[in-house]
């Protein structure tokens, strides 16, 4: 099933330098049908005139925005997250896809109070860092020309949430053709871990292959990201996470105590 409303997708601007630029990204997701705008740490005054000029009639979207520090702190809650990257795909070691392919993924499912999903977009000069697209679990680049690949941050939002609001139209329709992704019911899509809950694991996990001679600092963030991308594949439900960390919890249980004189 597909949510007939963009409501539960947020639009995460990670570092936004120029006022101008986030005012035209309200402009653009009104446009869509997209209402949840997430600045991390702006670079800029979002409620300054300069931004509410280009906003011209999406000023509501401009003043709803939330302001968080981190990546993670906008990610709260989310299920699902796409990142969107202008990395080359040799350099990442994952699957760019077009986004209209995968951007449907973040209209699936529905229930009585929908679970947010992500779509994040970089700073206007050089995008995700490699750290900030590990909090992603798929990635899509925009295909543009050889000759001038860069597109401004603006316009990059527009064309994803027309894909987005296409989806929700086409399947409005009847006619939504799936990708090959897992069909999750209403039921299974309530019990999948959020992404907060995600990291939590993945923290404590690392800290224990720290502790017992798997990873060494200077491998470990390589080595985690391969980790992310499997535990990303497999849809973790809340109840699958809490037991991972409590398997976690008594390792480190048990390496005490065998340790203790």
């Amino acid at each position: 099933m597909v949510f007939m409303s963009l409501s539960h997708i947020r639009i995460i601007l990670v570092e936004p330098a120029g006022a101008l630029n986030v005012g035209s990204v309200a402009r653009v997701m009104k446009n869509m049908g997209l209402r949840h705008l997430v600045l991390v740490n702006p670079q800029c005054d979002p409620s300054g005139e300069e931004a509410r000029l280009m906003a011209v009639k999406a000023t509501d979207v401009l003043e709803a925005a939330a302001v968080v520090q981190t990546l993670p702190e906008a990610l709260i809650g989310c299920q699902r997250a796409i990142a969107t990257t202008g990395i080359d795909r040799t350099a990442l070691n994952v699957t760019l896809e077009h986004p209209r392919e995968a951007l449907p993924w973040l209209l699936e499912g529905r229930s009585p109070t929908p679970i947010a999903s992500a779509l994040i977009f970089g700073r206007e000069d050089r995008g995700l860092s490699k750290e900030e697209l590990n909090y992603a679990q798929r990635f899509v680049q925009i295909p543009t020309h050889a000759d001038y690949s860069s597109l401004n941050l603006a316009q990059a939002v527009a064309i994803c949430g027309y894909e987005l609001a296409e989806g929700v139209r086409t399947a409005a329709a009847g006619h939504q053709e799936h990708q090959a992704t897992v069909q999750l019911s209403s039921e299974q899509m309530s019990r999948l871990a959020t992404l907060d809950q995600l990291e939590g694991y993945y923290q404590q996990l690392e800290m224990l292959l720290l502790k017992i001679g798997y990873l060494h600092p200077h491998t470990a963030a390589s080595r985690m990201e391969k980790m992310r991308r499997i535990y990303s594949r497999a849809q973790l439900s809340e109840t699958e996470v809490a037991m991972l960390r409590g398997v976690i919890s008594q390792m480190e249980w048990a390496l005490k105590t065998e340790l203790k004189p």
